[in-house]
């Protein structure tokens, strides 16, 4: 299986879980809070393997830089 495949497999699986536990709540901004729980992490390993270089993360996510340094703010990271 391709790693994209691994990941939605994941993903699915995590859903199941949450709505799993949800005790009768009603499920609330699923989207926000996906992308939260991967987009950091995705940040951080990418900056990590670049050791840091923004332009070079930037070209491997397939973001603008100014977009990558939103989004480094927006989670607070260096």
């Amino acid at each position: 299986m391709s790693g994209n495949g691994k990941l939605a497999d994941a993903v699915k699986e995590s859903l199941d879980d949450y709505f799993t536990h949800l005790d009768g709540q009603p499920p609330h901004a699923i989207y926000d809070m996906v992308l939260g729980c991967v987009e950091k992490p995705l940040l951080e390993y990418i900056l990590n393997h670049v050791g840091g270089n923004q332009s070079k993360a930037a070209e491997i996510l397939g973001l603008n830089r100014n977009t990558l340094r939103k989004k480094m703010a927006e989670y607070y990271l260096n």
